[in-house]
C-alpha cells in the first residue's frame, strides 16, 4: 500500500494568533526543516551547525560582528523567524547573536554587564508579524549570554521619532538620508542603561544604516555603544567612512 500521505497544515491568518498556530502546529506537525527543508523536524543538525560552528568576526563595516554570511540556511532560517512566525528559531538564533556580540566585545566581553540594544520595529511591522523579531533574539541572546557566565540584559531602549520609508530597494546613501535622526532614546531609559555596557544588536547587517543612526542616537544621550552584533550579514560591500568611535565603516 502506498504511504499515507502527511496531514495538511492550515494555513492561520496574519496577526499575533496565527503566529501562535503557526508555533503550535510547528509542534504538533513537524514539516521539514526550515533551512534545508530536510527531515520532519524544523531545524536539522547540518542547519544548526551553520549557526552553531559559525566563526564571528568583523563585517565589512569593520565594528560590526556577524556570525555568518546572510546566504543559504542562515538566510532561510531568519527569514522563516521574522516573517513566518518560527518562533522557536528563536533560541538558535539567539545563541549565533550571543557568540557574535562576544566577538564584537573581544577581550572585554565580561568586564561589565551589557545591555543589548535591539533595532527598534515599527507598530506597523509588529502588527503585521505578530511579535516583534528583534526583540525577541535580542531576549534569547541575553539568556545565552548569562547560560555562559556574562551578565546581560536585553531591552528596547530605543523608538522612532517619524515615520521612515522602506528600505527596500534604496541604496546605501538613500538608507543613511532616510534614517538620519529618527531614532531617539525612551524616556526614562537610561535607568535601564545605567551601570551597563550597550551593545547594537540585530538581526541582519546590510548598508549599516540602521545601526549607525541607532548609534548616534545612543552617543547624542551620552551613551555610545561598545559594539553592534548580527546573526548575519549580507554580501560584503565598500564601507562608508565616518562611523561613530573614530573607527571605519557604517553599521546598520
Amino acid at each position: 500500500m502506498p504511504p499515507s500521505p502527511e496531514p495538511a497544515r492550515p494555513q492561520p491568518s496574519q496577526g499575533p494568533f496565527g503566529h501562535a498556530l503557526v508555533g503550535l502546529l510547528d509542534v504538533l506537525l513537524p514539516a521539514g526543516c526550515v533551512g534545508c527543508g530536510a527531515g520532519h523536524t524544523q531545524l536539522c543538525p547540518s542547519c544548526r551547525s551553520a549557526l552553531s560552528t559559525a566563526a564571528p568576526g568583523p563585517t565589512a563595516l569593520p565594528w560590526v560582528h556577524a556570525a555568518a554570511a546572510y546566504a543559504g540556511p542562515v538566510r532561510q532560517l531568519l527569514l522563516a523567524h521574522k516573517e513566518r512566525g518560527a518562533l522557536r528559531l528563536a533560541g538558535p538564533l539567539g545563541e549565533a547573536l550571543a557568540l557574535a556580540v562576544r566577538s564584537s566585545l573581544g577581550p572585554h566581553a565580561g568586564s561589565a554587564p551589557l545591555l543589548l540594544v535591539p533595532m527598534p520595529s515599527t507598530r506597523a511591522a509588529v502588527r503585521a508579524r505578530g511579535h516583534d523579531p528583534t526583540l525577541r533574539l535580542a531576549g534569547a541572546a541575553a539568556r545565552a549570554l548569562r547560560r555562559a557566565g556574562l551578565d546581560a540584559r536585553a531591552a528596547p531602549v530605543l523608538r522612532h521619532t517619524r515615520p521612515v520609508a522602506d528600505q527596500a530597494g534604496l541604496t546605501a546613501p538613500e538608507r543613511r538620508r532616510n534614517l538620519h535622526g529618527a531614532l531617539t532614546l525612551l524616556p526614562r531609559a537610561g535607568g535601564r542603561l545605567s551601570g551597563r555596557q550597550p551593545v547594537l544588536v540585530d538581526d541582519l547587517v546590510t548598508t549599516g544604516a540602521t545601526l549607525a543612526e541607532a548609534a548616534r542616537a545612543l552617543a547624542a544621550a551620552g551613551l555610545p555603544p561598545k559594539g553592534a552584533a548580527t546573526v548575519a550579514a549580507a554580501v560584503p560591500h565598500r564601507p562608508a567612512p565616518g562611523a561613530p568611535g573614530g573607527r571605519p565603516g557604517q553599521p546598520g
